[in-house]
């Protein structure tokens, strides 16, 4: 029998799923207003500090951990640097040329990076289920950047966002990889909290040191979608899954995320008019069946 508790569990990792979807859609709506992927990144992280500033104060104030020393510290500036930082940046560049719902595809191949980057530096053996869900996943990629080719004519930008957003995947798999070991010793909580605070510290200071500070003056527009990325695409999110995981259990939760990619398509094609075709469609079926094959057992 399904208890309330799983109920509100399956809602919050679909409304992550969305939230975290809808970050590609926001981005680009702000684009036209001229905005650069350096001062929107900013914005974005500079609305959503306080709130992981808050959530690490919370953690604190509620389990009362031991200080972190200078080993956990250096790990939460790495996981900072890697995850929600350069994968950020990376993902944010892309977006200037491709559109949502390709870099949504090429991003969500993120788990079977994480496969092969675990065989390379950790030794672990890479079966053949998971050959097969990589043969998947970048068959999808393809067939997903050829529609766009088709759509754009221009191999030159596509290949240069789809670039960017690739080794923004790599980038969010070495952040994982990392996570999972810092989780074990510190606590989910605890790892969210202060790392997203080092990736938005990281974002600051790359705007602080490359761009005026007076472009942190937008219009409302550009505004307002930074701070809605900041919190329906980013804040929310993060908290939802985290709930989700709890309520549900990690395996669940992964599942529902394969709703991303569909979301993300269907987004683009109603706010930003981006045409779906036959190979898109095609493509994201196989990325999605990637990801579901990686992440089964046995």
């Amino acid at each position: 029998m399904n208890s309330p508790g799983n109920h509100i569990g399956l809602l919050f990792a679909v409304l992550g799923a969305v939230g975290f979807s809808f970050k590609a859609i926001l981005i680009k709506l702000a684009y036209p207003y001229g905005v650069d992927a350096v001062t929107l990144l900013a914005l974005r992280m500079g609305f959503s500090l306080p709130f992981f500033l808050a959530l690490g104060w919370h953690d604190q104030r509620s389990r009362k951990p031991e200080p972190m020393g200078r080993r956990d510290i250096g790990l939460m500036l790495g996981l900072g640097l890697t995850g929600y930082y350069l994968a950020s940046y990376l993902d944010f560049l892309g977006l200037q040329y491709i559109s949502a719902a390709l870099e949504r595809l090429i991003l969500f191949a993120y788990p079977t990076l994480v496969v092969v980057l675990s065989a390379l530096f950790l030794g672990k053996r890479i079966t053949r289920r998971a050959m097969g869900s990589i043969a998947l996943c970048y068959a999808g990629i393809a067939l997903a950047v050829a529609h766009d080719l088709h759509v754009a004519g221009d191999m030159h930008d596509v290949l240069i966002g789809g670039g960017l957003v690739f080794a923004s995947a790599v980038s969010y798999a070495l952040y994982l990889m990392g996570n999972g070991q810092a989780v074990g010793r510190l606590g989910a909580a605890r790892v969210t909290a202060w790392a997203s605070t080092a990736a938005c510290l990281l974002c600051l200071a790359h705007f602080a040191l490359t761009r005026p500070l007076g472009l942190l003056i937008q219009p409302a527009p550009v505004m307002l979608l930074a701070g809605a990325m900041a919190l329906f695409s980013t804040v929310l999110p993060v908290w939802m899954v985290s709930e989700a995981i709890r309520r549900m259990g990690a395996g669940p939760v992964s599942l529902i995320g394969t709703l991303g990619p569909v979301v993300t398509l269907f987004l683009g094609w109603l706010i930003l008019e981006e045409p779906i075709g036959l190979f898109q469609i095609l493509g994201g079926v196989l990325v999605v069946a990637g990801v579901v094959l990686v992440g089964k057992r046995g």
